[in-house]
């Protein structure tokens, strides 16, 4: 005799904001982080709005030349890490579940988590305005600009640490959106046949599992070069300062492909519902996505042509970007 499923337990959730601070729901949690994305977006906006009034004519002042330095790395900083990035993980938290049948994310505490490290890390960058000055190094921070000798105050400090909270939000949350694609798809949804958003996210979060780390080391090797007296980008001190150029862009070219898959794997729900039309080679999008995955980590150096690489170094990376068009 068929009998009426019974609901699984729910987390017990007291109301007002103390629900949203706790929660581990995960229509929730997307909510936080489009909410707070949306709010660093003005922010960073505002920062862009200052630095083009800035150029508008010759001469201005409407900021010292200090200032102006500090509110272009915040910009960069802020629309790459603190808008584009995470924006897509508010959607990911809000629609993935929905999308495959699961209850909730895999972890979802994990997924609290990450939320929090992300929120905390921009609250860190941003409180560098209020703490001594804010990063100025431009948002790449190339060394040896961001080394003691050039940037002595503390702003590439929280830079650092800002970054690592926020990286390390990505790294949980990355693999919270692959186990759960992977262990928590409904019976018989095959991978092969979930919607493009998930397989979209999906790619994301393996390119955010490989290409993460390096920028982690990358800031930790900084971290200690202005703290500690190492001397890793330090070219008196025997290091090369080529070494953050090859791990910043290692992630940071990736980081160009993170941004931009989930945007279009939200194209390709919208547009066959507007259109209602099918989604035409839906299994050729998706392997063509693994492929731009994988081309993604084999064109970082097309950031460096002019740092004196060989040609045949130069020719296959030039080879390689112009590939990646293909899938």
């Amino acid at each position: 005799m068929a009998v009426a499923a019974q609901p699984l337990p729910s987390h017990h959730e007291q109301g007002g904001i103390l629900s949203w601070i706790t929660t581990v729901d995960h229509k929730k949690i997307g909510i936080l982080y489009l909410y707070t994305t949306f709010f660093f977006f003005l922010v960073g906006g505002t920062e862009a709005l200052i630095v083009r009034t800035q150029l508008a004519w010759s001469n201005l002042k409407i900021v010292s030349p200090d200032m102006y330095n500090q509110i272009f790395t915040m910009h960069g900083t802020t629309m790459i890490f603190l808008v584009v990035v995470p924006i897509f993980a508010g959607f990911g938290n809000y629609f993935l579940p929905l999308m495959i049948g699961a209850r909730d994310m895999a972890f979802p505490k994990l997924n609290m988590l990450s939320y929090w490290l992300a929120f905390f890390g921009g609250v860190t960058l941003n409180l560098s305005f209020f703490l001594g000055g804010a990063p100025n190094a431009g948002w790449t921070s190339y060394a040896p600009l961001s080394t003691t000798a050039y940037s002595s105050g503390t702003g590439i400090d929280f830079w650092i640490l800002g970054l690592l909270m926020i990286g390390t939000s990505s790294t949980l949350g990355a693999i919270n959106f692959v186990v759960t694609t992977l262990t928590m798809r409904c019976p018989g949804m095959k991978l092969t046949e979930a919607p493009m958003f998930v397989w979209s996210m999906l790619i994301t979060s393996v390119m955010v599992l490989f290409s993460t780390p390096m920028i982690t080391v990358a800031l930790i090797v900084l971290l200690l070069d202005r703290n500690f007296g190492t001397q890793y980008f330090s070219v008196p001190g025997g290091g090369d300062p080529l070494l953050w150029q090859n791990l910043f862009w290692f992630y940071s070219h990736p980081a160009v492909y993170i941004m931009v898959l989930p945007a279009m794997g939200i194209v390709s729900e919208v547009l066959p519902v507007f259109s209602r039309k099918p989604l035409f080679g839906h299994a050729f999008i998706a392997w063509s996505s693994v492929f731009f995955a994988v081309l993604g980590f084999a064109v970082w150096a097309h950031h460096m042509f002019q740092v004196g690489s060989p040609l045949s170094v130069d020719t296959f990376f030039a080879a390689a970007s112009m590939l990646i068009a293909v899938p």
